[in-house]
């Protein structure tokens, strides 16, 4: 059996656990991005192992960390509350039981001026990944190691076939494809992960299909910012 290095020594990454620190960057980070337009406070609420142990082992710092939009290999990790001061990005931490949900998941609700945003439901599962599985009220899976597609749209025929179209012109490969919906004919929730990285012309055009509420694309590139009211600016 062939491993890669990745999982022979994991990825570089701050904090005692990987679950606890670098996954929990992680995943406040990536929630940050699929919230999609500025915020200016996250309220975290956590589930199992990390309800019983956020202070101890950095949860918390790790995912007001991430929410600034900083990556979990950055050494500035245990800084995060003072540097979340200084982005003016509040945040509070309560207890939650979520049925069958991972040990190690979170609630994650983004709010600008008190106006609800988005609300991510997520886990870290180790080695510093994660897998998103809610998305506001759809169910959903992805990982977050492959760039990914997040359309919200009306629920009809061929709708599918137009977002998929738009990919195929610009030689986009479809890897993973979830659709979720609450009732037939209502909004639906496309979540598409890509081989290739996504261009903002793609996303753009993607936008101009008729009943495409909301387009976000996750590339996760380094030069991604948060789209916290303040993003820093090194992360």
């Amino acid at each position: 059996m062939e491993l890669s290095v990745f999982e022979v020594v994991g990825p570089i990454m701050i904090g005692s656990s990987s679950s606890h620190t670098a996954g929990a960057a992680k995943l406040a980070r990536i929630a940050g991005i699929i919230a999609g337009e500025p915020y200016d406070r996250v309220s975290f609420g956590l589930h199992g192992s990390f309800a019983k142990t956020y202070r101890g082992h950095g949860t918390d710092r790790a995912l007001v960390f991430g929410a600034l939009g900083y990556y979990e290999d950055d050494e500035r990790l245990p800084n995060a509350f003072e540097m979340a001061k200084q982005a003016g990005l509040s945040y509070n931490f309560y207890e939650t039981e979520l049925e069958g949900a991972h040990e190690n998941t979170a609630v994650l609700s983004f709010f600008q001026q008190d106006r609800l945003i988005c609300r991510v439901i997520g886990s870290s599962i180790g080695g510093a990944q994660i897998i998103i599985t809610q998305i506001d009220d759809f169910p959903t899976y992805f990982t977050a190691q492959s760039p990914a597609l997040i359309l919200s749209y009306q629920d009809r025929p061929g709708a599918i076939s137009k977002l998929t179209g738009v990919l195929a012109e610009y030689g986009i490969n479809i890897a993973v494809m979830k659709v979720s919906r609450l009732k037939k004919g209502g909004t639906a929730l496309c979540t598409i992960e890509t081989d290739e990285a996504i261009p903002e012309q793609a996303a753009e055009q993607l936008r101009t299909i008729p009943k495409v509420f909301q387009v976000r694309a996750i590339n996760l590139f380094r030069e991604e910012e948060s789209p916290c009211t303040e993003p820093q600016k090194s992360c």
